[in-house]
C-alpha cells in the first residue's frame, strides 16, 4: 500500500497492523487536535457561522489575527502575549512526549538540525510560492465578498511589536507545521491510510481553523496545506514548512504594520 506520492525520497512509516496499537493512535490523534487546532477548527465554525448570519456583508467586517490583550497597559500586555505563545506550543511538547513514549522523537518528523541549508532554502521557496499566491487570493476573496477584511496585527506602537510578531509567527509555524503536517501525516500513514487522503484530511484541517478570515482564508489554507502536505510526505520532513510558515507569518504581521494606511486593500 503507497502512503506517499510516487517519487518520494522520504521513508515510509512502518504500518501498525496489532488492533489494539490501531485503536491506541486513533484516540492519541482525536485528543492531540481535541486540545489544540482541531478545537480552534471548531471555534472558527462557529465563528464563521456568526459572520455570515451579521447583518453587515462579510466583506465589511474585520478579522484580527494578532491582536492585542490590554492596548492600554503595554507591560501586561506584552506578558499576556508571551503567556499565549508559550501555550500555544504546549501542545507541540505533547507530541514529543507521545512520540517519545513510542521511541519516536520529533526528529521522526524533521523537526531537527540536521540540515540547516537545505531547509533554510526549501522554507524561502516555499514562502516565495504560497506568499504570494495567498496575497493574491485574500485580495480577490475580499474583493469578491467570500472574506472579511483580515488584519494580520493590531498591536500597539511599541518596542516589543516587532520581536512578539516574530515570536507569534515562529509560534504559528511550530505549531501548525508539526501537528498538522508532520505528526498527523505520519500517524495516518502509521494507520496505513493512503498518501492522498491523508493529505486531503491533513488540508482540511489546516483551512478548518481559519474559517473566522471567511472563505478567502478557507480556500487558501486548504491549498497551502495541500502544497505543504505534499512536501511532506515526499521529503519527510516539517522543518522546511515551519520556515516557510514562520517567514510567510512576520511578513504578514510586520508588513501589516508598516503598510496600513498606506495602501487601500488593508483594513486600518
Amino acid at each position: 500500500m503507497r502512503t506517499r506520492p510516487a517519487g518520494t525520497r522520504a521513508a515510509v512509516p512502518a504500518v501498525v497492523t496489532d488492533p489494539r496499537e490501531r485503536r491506541l493512535i486513533v484516540w492519541e490523534v482525536v485528543a492531540v487536535f481535541a486540545v489544540s487546532l482541531g478545537m480552534s477548527g471548531v471555534r472558527a465554525l462557529v465563528r464563521f457561522i456568526g459572520l455570515v448570519t451579521a447583518p453587515e456583508a462579510l466583506n465589511a467586517q474585520t478579522s484580527t489575527v494578532l491582536g492585542s490583550y490590554a492596548p492600554d497597559r503595554p507591560w501586561l500586555d506584552l506578558a499576556l502575549q508571551l503567556v499565549s505563545v508559550a501555550s500555544g506550543l504546549a501542545p507541540v511538547l505533547l507530541v514529543a512526549y507521545l512520540l517519545a513514549r513510542g521511541r519516536e522523537s520529533l526528529r521522526t518528523l524533521g523537526v531537527d538540525g540536521r540540515r540547516p541549508g537545505a531547509d533554510l532554502l526549501g522554507g524561502v521557496g516555499l514562502a516565495a510560492l504560497i506568499g504570494g499566491c495567498g496575497l493574491v487570493l485574500y485580495v480577490s476573496a475580499r474583493t469578491a465578498g467570500f472574506n472579511t477584511n483580515v488584519a494580520a496585527s493590531t498591536l500597539p506602537d511599541v518596542w516589543w511589536a516587532v520581536p512578539i510578531s516574530v515570536l507569534a509567527a515562529a509560534e504559528n509555524g511550530i505549531l501548525e507545521e508539526v501537528l498538522v503536517a508532520g505528526y498527523l501525516l505520519h500517524r495516518l500513514a502509521q494507520l496505513g491510510v493512503r498518501w492522498l487522503p491523508a493529505l486531503v484530511v491533513s488540508a482540511v484541517l489546516r483551512g478548518s481553523y481559519h474559517l473566522y478570515q471567511g472563505l478567502g482564508g478557507f480556500v487558501g489554507n486548504v491549498a497551502m496545506g495541500l502544497v505543504f502536505g505534499w512536501v511532506y510526505q515526499r521529503w519527510g520532513r516539517a522543518m522546511p514548512l515551519v520556515v516557510a510558515h514562520t517567514l510567510i507569518d512576520v511578513a504578514a504581521f510586520v508588513g501589516y504594520a508598516l503598510l496600513v494606511g498606506r495602501v487601500s486593500w488593508l483594513p486600518g
